[in-house]
């Protein structure tokens, strides 16, 4: 029997997507081109709403403590201390640490990665898609439902499938590497400088990461090629400090070359992550974007392996995501004009530094680089949370009270109904959502008493689906059948 689903990629969105699956009930396997985890970190951190994703399935705590950091739009800085909603991001966590966890998690699931094995190839077939492959032990075939690209902007599966990654070329580059004992002085954000912008930051004990945009430089198509020298040299230029006796630990560089894959679906096929969109990095977006179209897809397609979804459930993956990536295609490419272009672009920084002084203008940046703004079209309208994702930390008091966190309702992964004592017809509800039993979780209780402003719009009762996101809410937010039906399908 086939599979239910073959991820093509163990970075983070892909061990992300395998581990959603299987907490759907989806027989799943990762394939992985590299015989083994790179090490590389060209992530330290992510975002808010990346933070939210891997707290609603129990993964934040595994990270311990963790340092939150304020944010920027293209340099300048926002004070989130002034929002009312928190938009603070991780910082100082190296990618490696998120896939070393990631896999801890799915392997704990029972998902086997299989390293070593390169797709080569696959053919659609009427009820699934056949895969060829390279691996250890020579070519091979495997089938499943669905094959679903997470291998990054250079797309094995993108570019078998036919799909355009249009976009805009290079125009500048950065240059980065980790050094060993270095002690440099912390430019958390970012410096501009004669000559370009400056950029380190403590990634873990004793090891600073340097970013260097040099507009003399232009980074090498060919990554072998690159030389530290090079990189100590351009920083003793523009800094004054000599780096060249530093113990390396890695170097690589990127551009900021920009591209969408026009289709995140095409029939069997589906692209998630990087494989979807590039761009010159900007706050850690690109990894946490990724983690979030996971969230997205995930239970979606494993509705659809397991026969329940309703009609076009799939096809939301594209239409909801698409335009998310759009937002970040635009957001990074003015960042990086905001960020790298040199003195001429001062007196444009200049009005922006005084623009996030005004409360709407930094709520409405911060959400962008936060990814707390992201709003999808339910099919209903009235309460003014639908679409959005309900705060995580919202807290929610049991009859024998017992408190839990709205993302500790979401861990497994399937939609939750929350009615409490304000909500109407509270029982008539509860019967209803009976019939999407093992979809729905139906949780009763009262919110705990708030100040906060931004969360006096808690709704009396609310289906939030798998990925937290508002998908009916009374009063005011439509019908609950309806919702039902339309996000789960029909009853059981």
């Amino acid at each position: 029997m086939s599979k239910g689903a073959i991820v093509v990629g163990a970075g983070p969105v892909g061990l992300m997507l395998a581990g959603e699956l299987r907490l759907g009930g989806v027989d799943v396997v990762v394939y992985e081109r590299l015989p083994a985890p790179s090490g590389e970190s060209r992530g330290v951190g992510f975002t808010r709403r990346a933070a939210e994703v891997f707290d609603q399935r129990g993964l934040l705590d595994r990270y311990g403590e963790v340092e939150w950091a304020q944010g920027h739009f293209g340099g300048v800085r926002i004070d989130f201390d002034r929002l009312r909603e928190n938009h603070f991001s991780v910082r100082g966590i190296p990618q490696s640490r998120t896939e070393e966890l990631l896999e801890e998690w799915v392997t704990g699931l029972g998902v086997p990665i299989l390293r070593g094995h390169e797709v080569t190839g696959f053919t659609e077939t009427a009820d699934g898609v056949v895969v060829a492959f390279e691996g250890p032990d020579g070519p091979g075939e495997d089938t499943a439902r669905y094959l679903v690209g997470c291998d990054g902007a250079r797309s094995v599966v993108r570019r078998l499938a036919g799909i355009d990654f249009p976009g805009w070329d290079a125009t500048r580059g950065m240059y980065m590497a980790d050094l060993v004992g270095a002690n440099i002085r912390r430019r958390p954000i970012g410096e501009q400088v004669p000559g370009g912008m400056v950029m380190s930051f403590n990634l873990q004990d004793g090891v600073d990461r340097i970013v260097i945009h040099d507009e003399n430089l232009r980074p090498p198509e060919d990554k072998s090629s690159l030389r530290f020298g090079e990189i100590a040299d351009a920083w003793q230029r523009m800094t004054g400090e000599s780096i060249h006796d530093a113990e390396v630990g890695w170097i690589s560089s990127f551009t900021d070359t920009t591209r969408q894959a026009a289709e995140y679906r095409r029939g069997r096929v589906l692209l998630v992550g990087d494989a979807t969109h590039i761009h010159m990095p900007a706050g850690a977006q690109g990894l946490s974007v990724g983690v979030q179209d996971a969230a997205n897809l995930g239970w979606k397609l494993a509705g659809v392996i397991n026969g329940w979804a309703p009609e076009g459930l799939l096809d939301t993956y594209h239409a909801e995501r698409h335009p998310v990536g759009q937002n970040l295609m635009r957001s990074t490419r003015a960042q990086t004009r905001l960020y790298l272009t040199g003195e001429e672009m001062e007196p444009l920084r200049a009005v922006m530094r005084e623009l996030v002084e005004i409360p709407e203008v930094a709520r409405h940046l911060a959400g962008q680089v936060s990814g707390l703004d992201i709003r999808y079209d339910v099919g209903a309208s009235g309460h003014p949370l639908l679409g959005l994702r309900l705060d995580p930390n919202r807290e929610l008091v049991g009859a024998d009270g017992t408190v839990r966190r709205v993302a500790e309702l979401l861990h497994p992964a399937r939609g939750v109904l929350v009615v409490t004592g304000e909500a109407p017809d509270s029982t008539e509800l509860t019967d209803l959502t009976a019939g999407w039993s093992g979809r729905v979780d139906i949780v009763t209780g009262d919110w705990t008493p708030t100040t906060d402003p931004d969360a006096l719009n808690t709704p009396a009762a609310v289906l939030l689906r798998p990925d937290g996101h508002v998908a009916w809410a009374a009063p005011d937010g439509g019908k609950l059948r309806e919702a039902l039906e339309r996000w789960f399908g029909t009853t059981a």
